[in-house]
């Protein structure tokens, strides 16, 4: 008879024995009364690993929740699997020929079904109820690894025909394959070891499609009424038809663009689709004759500046005189700075702007005064006053750029007739494939990733260090005015993914694997690994990536 062998488990500051082979889930199960939320994941020294594995040797181990940044997308993946599979239990897979999910949207993803399937109330009810069962029965996610070649033929036997070519261009011999019973699918990423995880959830119909609405992480048991915003949406799904009428839905198929279309081409008619945009915006700025203040904001590195110039470009072809102005010169003088939880300075809460003094200058600019402008000196922390004047003249708009330009608060004293308001972002409008998609988060963080290490001397350990706390920001002062916008503009390129590649490559692989950001590197070269590259001689000077990847023609 086999002698048991004990492996030496440390959590936190005990010490426990278990017999080699134990599965991380039941451990997990052993300390999951003193976490407030489930766990998902495992590190096994250090190691991110899926609770469906064994202990193997002694080690420390710690636990990732569905609170935590990694096991909250664990949770959201793992539904689209289950998802996938109950439409497909209940509709026939001969009246589907896809189920797509698209993007987010609220606290979830919005998803559409292409095939015979009427897709109304009740067949979404059935839908929602059969997820439900799956997950009371709480039936194994499994997991199984075959070589590439077979994969290919899987995805094709299946109809997964975005997959197969996703894969035709992998140089990994193996790939991982997920199922529930007889349902099988590829997932890039981690998943939960059973559907009695995926408790929280709700279905909700929402324009030609469905929104399946999650928990956010902060309140990880409780799933949000569904509150959408439709401007934002209406952006994103323009971006997706176009993309679609393009033929380039997925990685894949952009992939194919590369190999073995016109890579100039398909360069040109993006960057033709932004500017005409840019001019569409330009021309109804100077329709509306009482428009004075261009108000432009949104997250971190969505190309606001190079927005700005292209802008002011359109702007001057209309007639105008555009003149530029940033809200960070009327930051408040550092000893005035609130500061955060932690006593650091809070340079991102409003509080840190001099919002008097900004509108009492903006209605003098209004009357025709003539007024001096501060530039903030963020050596010493005040303002100065040392620059020229500025009057406006009856051509003249102020193009304004800051994250609070949405913040009705911000220009509390200014009429709303004469403010133009403009969001700007990247909503990636690409995915993986048609189950697998690619947040926009990823797009901003990769050109954030870029720009920092090209401009600002960052090396991307530090720029993946601080994009938590960035990400707050945004959630706090940004994202809750979308809607005030009078127009959106999404700023991602459908090829610039393949464009950023060789750039940060070479920055995450200088991570090395002891760092807490190495996990976060290994997962986005994970992801870049979809990629053919496109080199950037292909970009023009006056696009919005060469902000990022520098060559530009404008000052940024």
């Amino acid at each position: 008879m086999k002698e048991e062998r004990i492996c030496h488990v440390r959590i936190g500051n005990e010490v426990r024995e278990y017999i080699a082979g134990t599965l991380y889930k039941q451990i997990a199960a052993d300390f999951q009364d003193r976490y407030q939320h489930d766990i998902v994941l495992v590190y096994v020294d250090g190691k991110l690993q899926e609770l469906r594995k064994t202990l193997q040797k002694d080690c420390t181990i710690d636990f990732e929740t569905t609170a935590g940044a990694i096991g909250h997308e664990t949770y959201k993946r793992s539904m689209k699997l289950m998802l996938v599979k109950a439409v497909y239990d209940v509709a026939s897979r001969e009246d589907i020929r896809k189920v797509r999910v698209h993007f987010s949207i609220g606290r979830g993803y919005y998803c559409t079904i292409e095939g015979k399937v009427e897709l109304n109330q009740e067949f979404l009810d059935k839908v929602e109820s059969r997820m439900r069962e799956i997950a009371k029965q709480n039936i194994p996610i499994e997991k199984r690894t075959i070589s590439t070649d077979d994969a290919i033929a899987l995805f094709r036997k299946h109809g997964m025909y975005d997959k197969e070519k996703l894969f035709e261009y992998r140089r990994v011999s193996r790939v991982n394959i997920y199922s529930m019973n007889e349902f099988e699918d590829y997932f890039y990423g981690y998943m939960v070891p059973s559907a009695g995880y995926l408790k929280y959830f709700k279905l909700y119909l929402y324009d030609e499609g469905f929104v399946m609405q999650m928990p956010d992480r902060k309140e990880p048991e409780a799933v949000p009424e569904f509150c959408p915003r439709h401007k934002l949406f209406a952006v994103q799904k323009e971006s997706v038809k176009w993309s679609d009428m393009q033929g380039i839905e997925t990685v894949g198929a952009l992939n194919d663009k590369i190999t073995k279309g016109d890579v100039q081409e398909l360069v040109l008619v993006q960057e033709a689709l932004q500017e005409k945009k840019i001019a569409e915006i330009a021309s109804e700025i100077a329709d509306r004759k009482d428009i004075k203040f261009v108000l432009i904001a949104g997250p971190s590195s969505s190309g606001k500046t190079t927005f700005s110039h292209r802008l002011s470009i359109q702007l001057r072809a209309n007639g105008l005189r555009p003149r530029p102005l940033a809200v960070d010169n009327y930051f408040v003088e550092r000893e005035e700075n609130p500061r955060d939880e932690n006593g650091e300075y809070d340079f991102e809460c409003l509080e840190a702007v001099d919002v008097e003094l900004f509108n009492r200058q903006m209605r003098e600019l209004l009357e025709g005064k003539e007024v001096l402008i501060p530039h903030f000196n963020f050596v010493n922390g005040h303002k100065e006053y040392d620059g020229p004047t500025m009057k406006l003249g009856a051509t003249d708009v102020l193009v304004i750029e800051g994250i609070h330009c949405l913040n009705p608060k911000l220009t509390k004293e200014l009429a709303d007739e004469n403010k133009f308001k403009i969001y700007i972002s990247a909503l990636t409008q690409l995915n993986i494939d048609e189950h697998n998609r690619i947040p926009s988060t990823d797009g901003r963080f990769l050109r954030r990733i870029v720009r920092d290490a090209r401009t600002r001397g960052s090396n991307a350990q530090r720029t993946i260090r601080m994009w938590e706390s960035v990400r707050r920001g945004e959630e706090k002062n940004i994202f809750p005015y979308q809607e005030e916008a009078d127009r959106m503009f999404n700023s991602a390129l459908v090829y610039e993914l393949a464009v950023l590649k060789p750039y940060v490559e070479r920055l995450l692989f200088a991570i090395d694997r002891d760092c807490p950001e190495y996990l976060e590197a290994k997962r986005l070269l994970k992801f870049l690994d979809y990629f053919v590259g496109i080199g950037s001689e292909n970009i023009p000077m006056n696009s919005l990536l060469r902000e990022f990847v520098g060559g530009g023609c404008f000052r940024v």
